[in-house]
């Protein structure tokens, strides 16, 4: 049976949980340099793909160089990514704590992210977050539409048997917040990780304008907000 409580926290992985995107980015960058695609920059990969899938950045690389970048791309930015995980912490300072708040509370969580499956375990292998979310981590390979479709929060909602309104998500990106809203779900915002220094305060600002019911730039923040969800689902039953 379907709890229809609030009875489940979904998290975005890069970015979110892991400070990864600034690895991912520059990656991404430089691989799309090599295939011709010279005039691109870290700033506007950051602002036009934060959160969507790689499928998404290969068919942009095809309108601009009029070849299909195919999965040795992918392969390519990935390996990049892997080797710099072997070399820098990777988790989010706070999530240990802000998991075991929720598991005490009996909160149940998943990751859904824009990355492949393979770049996805990868990614909480490094981190240590493999325990974490076994059986509970969702990829937009499984999906039809990644981000900013609904298409993966709703398979993680299912998955956990949980109803969409009863979960709340936690988000770095603009496309992964009009994800969430458009699954029926309330997202929170997040500007912690170090790919948004210098611009946190208009990256929460563009969150809030997609759908980010609040912002929090710390774990401590996301656990008082997810407290406050709580507390307000519990008001408007006793009413």
């Amino acid at each position: 049976m379907l709890r229809t409580d609030l009875a489940a926290v979904i998290f975005d992985l890069d970015g979110c949980l892991v400070d990864s995107e600034r690895m991912s980015i520059g990656a991404i960058m430089q691989e799309m340099h090599k295939l011709g695609v010279k005039n691109i920059t870290f700033e506007e990969i950051r602002a036009r793909f934060l959160g969507v899938s790689m499928s998404v950045i290969c068919n942009h690389i095809a309108s601009q160089t009029g070849k299909e970048c195919g999965q040795d791309f992918i392969d390519r930015v990935e390996a990049r990514m892997f080797e710099d995980y072997r070399d820098k912490p990777l988790l989010i300072e706070g999530v240990n704590d802000m998991l075991s708040v929720l598991g005490e509370a009996g909160v149940a969580i998943a990751v859904a992210t824009g990355g492949s499956i393979r770049r996805m375990h990868k990614t909480l292998e490094f981190a240590g977050l493999t325990r974490c979310f076994e059986g509970v981590s969702f990829s937009a390979d499984q999906v039809e539409h990644g981000k900013p479709a609904p298409d993966l929060f709703v398979l993680a909602a299912r998955e956990l048997g949980v109803l969409p309104g009863g979960c709340i998500v936690l988000e770095d990106s603009p496309h992964g917040v009009q994800g969430a809203k458009a699954a029926g779900m309330q997202a929170v915002g997040f500007v912690g990780g170090s790919h948004l220094i210098g611009i946190r305060d208009a990256h929460a600002a563009l969150l809030r304008s997609k759908g980010a019911k609040t912002v929090v730039t710390d774990m401590t923040g996301a656990v008082q907000a997810f407290k406050a969800f709580e507390v307000i689902k519990s008001a408007g039953n006793e009413r």
